[in-house]
This record gives C-alpha cells, structure tokens and sequence, in this order.
C-alpha cells in the first residue's frame, strides 16, 4: 500500500491537488462567512437601532426646545446610552444611508474593530436634526427602555392605539400588539410586577427560528387591563466558525476515501500497464495487460495489447519471410552458378547461347522473386501509404480480360461487373488483387475461370472462382501465409513463389476489407471472396 504514497504516484498527485482546492474553498467560504456574519449583525444593529431610536426620536421631537435637553438626560439614563442631538452629519452617507435617512430609519457605524461601540443616527420627524448615540449593543435594558417609550408615545392616541402600532410597525421589524392581561401567558411573580407598573422581559432559549429570543411585556397606560407584548425578537448570534472547521474536516475525510478508492484503482492498472511495458522493453512481446474496465487506462491497456501483438506479428514475419527469401533465392542462384560453369566449360558456341537463355530465365525469376518481396514487404509494414479514389470497376474488369487473353492460357476467363460501378479503391492495389487471384485460378482450372464484381449495400464484393480441384478445408487459413505452397511440386512447375496470395491478404487488410475462400457452387473449384467498403476516407 505504500507505493501508492509515492511522492510522484498518481494518488499523491491527484491527491494533492484535491486538497489545495479543498483549502483553498475552506478559505473562500471564512471569508464569504466573515462577510455574512458583518452584513447580518449590520442588518440586525440597524433593526434594532431604528425600533428603540425612532420612536426616541419622535418623543425628543414632541419636546419644547426647553425642554428637549433635559429629556434627552432622562432618556440616557433610560437607555444606558450617550445621547446627543446635531443639526448636521459629521460624516458622508453612503446612497443607501441616505435612503434610509430620509425614510426616518437609523443608520448605525461600527467602529474600526469589533469591539469598538456602534455609533447610531436617526433623524428627528419634521426637524433638521439629527439623534446620535454610541451603544455596545442591545440587551435587556434597551428593551425595556423602548417598551417605555412606545407606552409614552401610545398615551397620545388614547383609543386609536391598534392604528398607531400599526403605523409604526415598519420601523420595529419584529411583532408589537396590545393583548388583554389573561391572553399572556405569565406566572404569579411576573404578573404582580405588571400590576406593579414594571417591565418584564422574558427569555426563551430556543425560539421556532432556532435561536435565543426575548419577549418585553409592558403594563397599558392608556388601556387598563390590556398589555402591550413587544417580540419576541431573535438575539443576534454569528454563525460559529466550528461549523467551518467540522464541514471541512468531513469533507476532507469523504474527499480522503472517495479519491483512494478511485485513484487506487486507476494505480493498480497503471501499474499493470508498466510491468507489461517493462517486459515489453527486454523482449518479452507474449506479454500483454489484463485490465478490466472501459475507462481510459483500460483502453491505453487495450491499445498496448494490440501494438505489442502487431509488433510480435511484424517481427514474425519478417522473421519467417527472411527465412523464406534465403531459401527462394538458393535455388535460381545455385542455377545461375551452375549454369555459369557449364558455360565456361562448353566450346560449342550453340552450347553457349542455351545455358545463356536458361541464365536470363533464372534472372527473371529472381527479378520477379525480388518484385514479389518488395511488394509483400511495402504492404506488410506498419501504415502504407494509401491515396484511395473512385475505381471504375467495369473499366478494370475489362482491362484484367484483355491482360489475361494476352497471355494465351488453356483455361477461359470470364469476367462480369455490375454495371456503373464505381468503388474506392487504390487502383495499382485493387488491380493487383484482381491479377493474383484471377492468375492464381488460372493456374489451377481445367477450362474456365470465372471473376465477377457487385455491390451489397456499402461494400463491392469481389469473387473469383474456378472448376479445378479446390483447397482443402483444413488448407484454407493456410493459403494466405507467405511462401505456403499446398502442392509445392505443382506450383514450382507452374511458377509462382507462394506470396501472391499473402500480398491479396494485406492489401484487403489496409483496404479495411475481408477475404476468404471456400468452394464454388457452380464450378465445384476453389472460390476466393473479397469484400471491401465502397467508400474510404481521403487523407
């Protein structure tokens, strides 16, 4: 399991990578909570400032001018807090302060850091004068200093209270309502501190918002028997960073496992595909890579195993065809040798001209030995060079009968094309093809050779067959391997060095095609079948 901790393994790469994103989204998001606690303690600073400083306000604005210096005195005892009325701003409102200014809402300021006091400022209705004060934050006391005020300010619409609390419910931004006494919910002790004319403020631990809340109840000075029920109000709390830490952590674990599991798997088949490279490398070309999978490994795995078996194939081959080749070329050069010297020793000059016409027949074999190869090797390699174009077929079935009356053979040739067919094809290569296996049949025929070519669907077919004695079932496979002669005295007699049909079998090959050979129906002979797609892509 430790290699899998390599410092440069796939699963400390991949890894390695996971966990940077992973930090750096566990920063991105103290930040963005950061950010998110600063705007909902701003939004909550300002609710509650405009609950307890407008209506202060209000009261201050019904205040002589005498007089309102005095009251703001009382108010600060009240409310716990430094008070102060200015007739400008000592400061430039941002467009949403101002907004809010206008629409007689509080603006509150924190200072440089958190610990430093919330200065507030709310104007006075109908004045050019501004309320300012500096608060730590709002607990108990402020409550029940705003129930006093709200009481004050009720006492000036006796009977029209429900109105007036309607018209100030946009600046408390949380429920305010008269109720008679027996509707709340109280017990003994708080009930003989209303009828004491006191303040009382509940707390509830847990309210349906999931957070600690508080409820101020305050004794009607209008209305008796009725009791005016301010909240319950949610307490400001900032959402903890624990929550942070915990999310990351579990998700850096989940993360841990999940990627394991994955890259452990993606290892193990790299790691296959390495030992099967290695073997590969000191020479080893049976080896092959057994992976499971469709993924990308399992197809890199795929596509070794195929390169190491062409390769295996290629070496093969040039191995057995060079083997091959050294045993073609000993027989027309031990003639040529032997012939030279019976040149040499023969004074007859008639003598002479014969063994020179038998070296020019071993020369030519040697020259179309030497073509045959060439061929067969230019075909056998790994991506010939293949310039595909549309191939008149008709054309070409008609050219391969002139070629074949030319030669003169014993057997009949007859040729037959769909008409109007046109295929793609390497036109050398199609006519190669055509050539060995029409040239091939002729060899083994006893009156006639038949080669006809048709179209089934998006494939030419090509057939050529003959009467003569057939290939054996068991021969078939064998007759495209190269130098395989099934009945070597024959075909030494009639010429031919085994690679014609092995050179039909690599053309079909790089054409994308298939043949194979079976017995004809109609002529009882060996019948050779070519198929190939009428359409090749250009390069």
């Amino acid at each position: 399991m430790l290699r899998f901790f390599r410092p440069k393994s796939i699963f400390v790469s991949i890894y390695g990578g996971i966990l940077l994103v992973t930090l750096t989204v566990s920063l991105c998001t103290y930040a963005v909570l950061n950010y998110i606690n600063d705007e909902r303690a701003q939004a909550y600073t300002e609710r509650m400032s405009t609950a307890l400083f407008h209506i202060t306000a209000i009261a201050i604005a019904r205040q002589d001018p005498e007089s309102r210096a005095l009251w703001v005195q009382d108010a600060e005892q009240l409310v716990g807090a430094p008070m102060r009325l200015v007739n400008a701003l000592d400061f430039t409102p941002t467009r949403r302060e101002r907004l809010r200014l206008e629409q007689g809402y509080a603006v509150a300021r924190q200072g440089v850091d958190q610990r430093s006091q919330i200065t507030i400022r709310v104007p006075l209705p109908g004045k050019s004068i501004y309320l300012v004060s500096e608060m730590d934050g709002f607990g108990e006391r402020q409550a029940r200093a705003a129930a006093n005020f709200y009481l004050e300010d009720l006492a000036n619409y006796p009977g029209q209270e429900s109105v007036r609390l309607r018209t100030l419910a946009p600046f408390m931004g949380f429920p305010m309502v008269l109720k008679p006494a027996m509707d709340v919910p109280l017990d003994r002790e708080q009930r003989l501190r209303l009828s004491q004319d006191e303040v009382v403020v509940t707390f509830q631990e847990l309210s349906s918002s999931g957070r600690s809340s508080i409820t101020v109840i305050a004794p009607s000075q209008s209305e008796p028997g009725k009791l005016l029920v301010i909240g319950p109000f949610d307490l400001f709390e900032r959402l903890p960073m624990e929550w942070l830490v915990l999310a990351a952590i579990l998700a850096l674990l989940l993360i841990t496992l999940g990627s394991y599991g994955v890259i452990h798997a993606l290892e193990v088949k790299l790691l296959a595909v390495e030992a099967t490279v290695k073997k590969l490398r000191e020479g080893d070309l049976t080896a092959r890579v057994t992976v499971t999978g469709a993924d990308e490994i399992a197809r890199l795995a795929d596509t070794l195993n195929q390169m190491a078996g062409h390769t295996k194939r290629l070496l093969d081959s040039q191995r057995e065809l060079t083997q091959a080749v050294s045993h073609e070329l000993r027989t027309p050069l031990a003639r040529l040798r032997f012939g030279m010297e019976m040149m040499a020793e023969s004074p007859d000059p008639d003598d002479r001209l014969q063994q020179l016409d038998q070296l020019d027949e071993d020369i030519a074999q040697l020259n179309q030995l030497i073509d045959e190869i060439l061929t067969y090797a230019t075909l056998e390699q790994g991506t010939p060079r293949l310039d595909f174009e549309p191939v008149d077929m008709v054309a070409l079935m008609v050219r391969i009968q002139r070629e074949t009356e030319a030669l003169r053979k014993p057997a009949q040739l007859i040729t037959e094309a769909e008409p109007g067919l046109v295929a793609d094809a390497v036109p050398r290569y199609i006519h190669r093809v055509i050539q060995n296996l029409v040239g091939n049949a002729l060899r083994y025929a006893d009156k006639t050779v038949k080669a006809s070519v048709h179209k089934e669907g998006q494939w030419a077919v090509l057939t050529v067959e003959d009467d003569g004695p057939g290939i054996p079932e068991e021969s078939r496979d064998r007759v495209f391997q190269p130098f395989t002669r099934l009945d070597d005295s024959r075909t030494r007699s009639t010429g031919g060095y085994g690679l014609g049909l092995s050179i039909v079998s690599r053309i079909v090959y790089w054409f994308g095609g298939t043949i194979r050979v079976d017995r004809s129906e109609t002529l009882g002979g060996a019948r050779f079948i070519m198929r190939w797609p009428m359409h090749q892509p250009r390069l």
